[in-house]
Parts: structure tokens; C-alpha cells; sequence
């Protein structure tokens, strides 16, 4: 099978695809302390948004060298990410959420611990993403998404089929996706796309390899809230096939169901 190739995509697949935003933007009004927080911080730590047409280099972003740049897609509270960032000083976070009250959470994290290595995209970041460069992304997050369980509302999912075409061109070789659900259907939508998907490779070895949580991994508000209520968490980590490579067939693993 030839190799795959995933050019930027059109300008009109980004306006039909990626301009609609169902989420929250707003809840209850934020706390003084908060508001002045993303009135004062949030500037300096925002990733600027892109003219029409042009590619943003996301190393660029940060004001020292960063060995690799990692993206959470969504971030809720920040928790995870905050984390990641104070663990691994030397990669770049970029996150994108458009819920205020999440954002200026993590504003307050990363005020708090005084990390200069995240930047926000504080608003719906799916066409900004269209805006990176090739292979610019060492590891992509899309934790605990909306599952949008009905069928009419499937189109909103963040895992799509043109979305991975958009992962795929942004990710380095071997670079991660690792997608994290507390909901059985999103988990069976997620796999039967990665799967078919000729750029990106399901790491899984045994049941456990998604079941049990990644030794790298930063439970997130939500995640907790699943557990609580006695949902268990499924945890895919799907690598970026080396470009040129061919489509190898994809792997069974016997004696387990998701």
C-alpha cells in the first residue's frame, strides 16, 4: 500500500468542520480572585491566534528552547496538564479549552507553581490547529472528552476520521495520541477509527495495556468524577507510524473484548 500523506486541510474543511462550537463557554461568575487572574496572567501566557493562511511555528511560542511540544486537547481544570508541565520542564505545553471557569484554573496553576513552558488557546482550538506545521507535535491529550452518545450528535466527537488525517499530519513519527474515556461507546468509536486509520498504530499488548491507568498519566476532575461514580476509565495510546511506512495489518488481541 502506497504511503500515507496528509497535506493541510483546505480552508473549506476547516470552516465546515471546525467553526461550530457545542460546548460551554461561560458557567457561574468567576470569583474576583480568578477574574483578575485571567484579566492580569492570561495575556502573557495566551498563544496568539493566526492571519488567514498563516503557520505558526508552536516552539516558537515559549521563551526558552524546548526539546518538544506536547498538546492537550480540552483541558477541563488544567490539572493534568499543569502537572505534565511541572514534570517535563523541558517540552512546551499548548492546551485549548473555551470553558472560562477551566481556563482560569489552570491560569492559577500555572501562576502558582510558576511555569513558563505552557501556553493557552483559551477558546474552541480546532481551527487553530489547522495553523501548525508538520510533525510539530511530539504527544497530543484528548482526555475525557464529550462522548456525545447519540448517534445524530456523533459528527461533534473530537475523535473523527478528519480529525486523525489533522493528528496525523501534526504529529512526529512515533509520536503519541492517548485518549482517555470513561464511556464504552466512545471507546469502541475511538478504536474502530484509530484502527482503520493508515497513519496511527493501537500500542496495546494485553487488556491491562487499557485498563489500568499509564504510569505517566495525571488523573483530571473528570476522571475522578468517573470513578467516583463507579465508571472505569479506558485509556488508548495510538502511535504515529513512521512516515513512508506502509499499512501493516491491524493486530488482534485474542481472548479480550472492549
Amino acid at each position: 500500500m502506497a504511503a500515507d500523506r496528509h497535506p493541510p486541510a483546505p480552508e473549506a474543511e476547516v470552516r465546515t468542520e471546525d467553526v461550530r462550537f457545542y460546548g460551554r463557554r461561560k458557567g457561574k461568575p468567576l470569583r474576583a480572585g480568578r477574574q483578575a487572574l485571567i484579566e492580569d496572567r492570561l495575556p502573557a501566557l495566551a498563544a496568539p491566534w493566526p492571519a488567514e493562511g498563516e503557520i505558526l511555528d508552536p516552539r516558537a511560542l515559549f521563551p526558552r528552547p524546548t526539546r518538544a511540544v506536547w498538546l492537550e486537547i480540552g483541558f477541563g481544570g488544567g490539572e493534568h496538564l499543569a502537572a505534565q508541565a511541572a514534570a517535563h520542564p523541558d517540552v512546551g505545553f499548548v492546551g485549548g479549552e473555551a470553558f472560562q471557569y477551566g481556563v482560569a484554573k489552570l491560569v492559577a496553576a500555572v501562576d502558582e507553581a510558576g511555569l513558563d513552558n505552557v501556553r493557552v488557546v483559551a477558546d474552541d482550538i480546532r481551527p487553530w490547529l489547522h495553523h501548525l506545521p508538520d510533525a510539530c507535535l511530539e504527544r497530543i491529550f484528548v482526555l475525557f472528552p464529550d462522548p456525545w452518545p447519540k448517534t445524530r450528535h456523533a459528527k461533534r466527537r473530537m475523535i473523527a476520521p478528519r480529525r486523525l488525517d489533522l493528528f496525523a499530519r501534526l504529529l512526529a513519527d512515533d509520536g503519541l495520541l492517548r485518549v482517555a474515556t470513561d464511556d464504552p461507546g466512545y471507546v469502541r468509536w475511538t478504536l474502530m477509527h484509530v484502527t482503520a486509520h493508515p497513519a496511527f498504530q493501537w500500542t496495546a499488548r494485553r487488556a491491562d495495556d487499557w485498563r489500568q491507568t499509564p504510569a505517566d498519566h495525571v488523573r483530571t476532575r473528570y476522571e475522578t468524577k468517573a470513578l467516583d461514580a463507579g465508571r472505569a476509565p479506558t485509556y488508548l495510546d495510538v502511535r504515529r507510524r513512521a512516515r513512508g511506512s506502509c499499512l501493516e495489518p491491524v493486530r488482534k488481541i485474542s481472548g479480550t473484548t472492549i
